[in-house]
């Protein structure tokens, strides 16, 4: 990894942390983003403590499209070329929140937020060809299914479902992504991480927090967790696979839903309109 860049989002605790820090560990130049800053900074300092090497720190609000556009815009003015996307930023929210750009919270960041930051970073991720699109999703989208008729909740919202169907579409997406990518030597491939103990939900004031909290002894650690994210940025064994899912750095079938080309489309459409990627000069 000597000689890369790579970025991590959500890289403030749990196996985002973990990811930047091996990735570190192994040469790579690093660049992280949190949504706090004194938590950003710190993790960023101990990184280098641990890895011995400076971490580039950039904060961004994954909910906000703005914040998004503004965070791409200043790390393109700092890199021409981006080895490694770490898609890794997530939530889950019990009760319906909306975004300030009038979206569903849970779907707004963990899908819409990799959608729309993949496609302003493309110019640096082809520009460093080969490259790879790296994106967290979870085992959780096996009872996910992606209602068009209902993306934001507004006629009937559970937390759960909220996020099954978010993480089913950072696999369409993948999927979808990877092939309109073919013969650019830039390689996409989503996984699920494990059931890991981070912070993962304590976000959440509700009684998932607290369920949690009772549980977390028997999640995977962060370290455990982080290995296939750290696998599928840097190993040699996936150079060139694209169009995978992944889990225990081995690949692995999705649900049947994930690979219905015709709910892809649609769901690049509908994320290209959500966004303001379809309109022209964008």
């Amino acid at each position: 990894m000597k000689g890369k860049t790579v970025l991590v989002t959500g890289a403030t605790q749990g196996i985002g942390k973990v990811t930047a820090l091996e990735l570190a560990r192994m040469g790579a130049s690093v660049a992280v983003t949190a949504r706090d800053r004194a938590r950003g900074e710190a993790t960023a300092e101990e990184i280098k403590d641990k890895a011995g090497a400076a971490v580039e720190l950039h904060l961004c609000d994954f909910a906000s499209q703005a914040d998004i556009r503004r965070f791409a815009a200043e790390f393109l003015a700092k890199h021409d070329k981006l080895d490694v996307l770490v898609n890794n930023a997530g939530a889950i929210n019990m009760e319906r929140r909306l975004t300030p750009d009038g979206i569903e919270m849970t779907f707004a960041v963990n899908h819409l937020g990799y959608f729309l930051l993949t496609h302003l970073l493309l110019p640096a991720l082809e520009a460093a060809a080969p490259s790879r699109i790296v994106v967290v999703a979870s085992d959780a989208h096996a009872r996910g299914h992606i209602d068009f008729d209902d993306l934001m909740g507004e006629k009937s919202y559970a937390g759960f479902r909220a996020y099954g169907q978010s993480k089913l579409a950072n696999i369409l997406f993948t999927y979808e992504l990877a092939r309109r990518l073919d013969g650019k030597r830039v390689t996409a491939n989503c996984l699920h991480p494990g059931v890991v103990a981070t912070g993962f939900g304590r976000n959440d004031k509700s009684w998932l927090s607290y369920g949690i909290k009772l549980v977390a002894p028997f999640f995977l650690t962060p370290e455990e967790g982080a290995q296939t994210s750290i696998y599928l940025a840097s190993s040699p064994d996936v150079e060139g696979t694209t169009g995978k899912y992944f889990a225990k750095s081995k690949e692995k079938k999705s649900n049947r839903e994930s690979y219905d080309r015709d709910v892809q489309r649609r769901l690049w459409e509908v994320s290209e309109k959500l966004t303001g990627l379809d309109k022209p000069g964008t």
